[in-house]
């Protein structure tokens, strides 16, 4: 091979060796950055997939919170939305108030007429948001479910429908305090009218149980006149006494102590009464077992005691019966506590009403405003003394308050201690 024509082709090998290197070179560089370029990616995928997975475990932990949360609340929640008005949410409480049983499947089950219509009420409007209430009767008496519903934010995607939520709430104990204040508030202002209308009858009534007594003594000789002129007193003593519980009921102030001789109040309490006992054919009698005692009381408020359970007596027993007062030291502390009792031949009182009888309003007699016993109660528990009564059906009724008696040994602590009764 001539040199020339040799010497062309070592410089084009040379040449094409040179492009390779430099191609090789680059091809090298190329990778280099490449590797460089993954090692970078992969770094960053690595740091991608970290913060998702620590993402995933957030969504996680808060979707397990928000899901305790949900479970645990005290009022119900119900989601309801989809084309299909699917079930979306429900919880223990809303299931509980509405009533749905186990079975029935919360997850993506069919929204039923019945359960649309218990969230839904009747008559209810259709707007985003309202509020109402209704009635459920069982057993234990009425239950109140309170529901408010609302529109969530947003649509369905693809449907465009809108989910909407349901808060449903036990609203019976705020019903039952809402009833109670308007039940109090309603007898407030009945009290006051009954307060009011005593206190205008008490006045004349006084006049005319004062003439009336002038009467019954100027007819005197006159047994017929004066048979109804006793009827007339007997029903104007009974007239007193209640309108003086009336009073006593709701009277605001507090007790007026002073030094009372209980033998002389009871003994005047037992003649003022008499004309009571003759208009009804009965007896009663006054018996002193330990002469003059006297006792830190409000005169006029312990003689409204014992006048009320003498009248209820009377009220009890049938013509002929006879009415016992005895006033006699309490057996734990004699000479300490004053006992008088209140004994009467009457009916007697069921056993099943005996805890009921001081509670105001409750009566046995038709027509009775059933206040006398629980103003008794009152008065008594105010002089720092206890009533409690003893009875039997067909044998009768005894009342017996313990009271303290000034410079006695005895006091009301002691005697609560003890449980000083009849």
């Amino acid at each position: 091979m001539p040199a020339v024509q040799r010497k062309a082709i070592e410089s084009g090998l040379a040449q094409a060796f040179e492009t390779f290197t430099q191609a090789a070179g680059s091809l090298e560089k190329s990778y280099t950055l490449l590797q460089s370029e993954v090692e970078r990616l992969r770094g960053e995928l690595e740091k991608a997939n970290t913060d998702l997975d620590r993402s995933l475990e957030e969504n996680a932990r808060w979707r397990d919170y928000l899901s305790q949360v949900l479970q645990n609340l005290p009022c119900g929640v119900v989601v309801i939305g989809g084309a299909a008005q699917t079930v979306q949410v429900m919880n223990p409480q809303a299931r509980r108030l509405l009533q749905i049983p186990p079975e029935w499947n919360e997850n993506g089950g069919v929204a039923e007429p019945e359960l649309l219509g218990k969230l839904k009420g009747e008559g209810a409007k259709e707007e985003a948001a309202c509020e109402q209430e209704w009635t459920e009767s069982g057993r234990g008496g009425n239950r109140y479910i309170g529901i408010l519903r609302a529109n969530l934010n947003g649509k369905n995607a693809g449907n465009g429908s809108t989910d909407r939520i349901w808060i449903v709430r036990d609203v019976t104990e705020e019903k039952r305090l809402a009833m109670e204040r308007e039940a109090a508030r309603e007898s407030g202002a009945l009290a006051e009218i009954a307060t009011l209308l005593a206190h205008e009858i008490r006045n004349p009534l006084g006049s005319m149980e004062l003439f009336t007594g002038l009467l019954t003594e100027a007819v005197a000789a006159m047994p017929e006149a004066r048979q109804w002129a006793t009827h007339l007193q007997a029903g104007l003593r009974s007239l007193s006494a209640t309108v003086n519980n009336v009073l006593q009921f709701h009277a605001k102030a507090g007790v007026q102590l002073a030094p009372v001789d209980l033998e002389r109040l009871l003994g005047e309490l037992a003649e003022f009464l008499l004309p009571v006992a003759r208009q009804r054919g009965q007896e009663i009698k006054f018996e002193n077992g330990i002469g003059k005692v006297l006792a830190q009381a409000d005169a006029n408020r312990l003689k409204q005691v014992f006048l009320n359970l003498a009248i209820n007596g009377f009220r009890a027993m049938p013509p002929g019966g006879a009415l016992r007062v005895r006033l006699k030291w309490a057996d734990q502390f004699p000479g300490g506590l004053a006992q008088i009792e209140v004994q009467d031949e009457g009916r007697g009182i069921p056993k099943e009403l005996q805890e009921r009888i001081f509670e105001a309003g409750f009566t046995t007699t038709p027509g009775s405003p059933g206040l006398g016993l629980a103003v008794c109660k009152r008065i008594v528990e105010q002089h720092g003394g206890e009533i409690t009564v003893q009875s039997r059906q067909k044998e009768g009724t005894r009342f017996t308050i313990v009271l303290p008696v000034t410079g006695g040994l005895a006091t009301t602590g002691q005697m609560q201690a003890t449980g000083a009764k009849a």
